[in-house]
């Protein structure tokens, strides 16, 4: 099996590694980070990370003192494995292998 790269190593990361896998919300539905990336347009480290925590169902300001050094470590995998601090949302999508 071939190492995972980009978007899909990012997620590997995030979710199978560190666990942050989304949830359900308010209403039942699922969530996941997939669905706050936009089509198109630049998307920052920081960004989403607060997509990945707004994903799991928790504010990414409250309980910064808890949550910053996980905060830290999603932005830090977002520019090691995305190779920027920004990418464009198009590179945000699950490869199709």
């Amino acid at each position: 099996m071939a190492e995972k790269t980009g978007y899909d190593a990012l997620m590997h990361k995030v979710c199978v590694e560190w666990g942050f896998c989304g949830g359900i919300d308010d209403q039942g539905n699922p969530s996941h980070v997939d669905f706050y990336i936009p089509d198109s347009g630049p998307v920052t480290a920081e960004q989403f990370t607060d997509w990945v925590f707004l994903a799991d169902g928790m504010d990414p300001e409250l309980d910064l003192h808890k949550w910053q050094p996980h905060k830290d470590r999603i932005k830090a995998a977002f520019v090691s494995l995305m190779g920027s601090e920004t990418v464009d949302a198009s590179k945000l999508k699950w490869s199709l292998e």
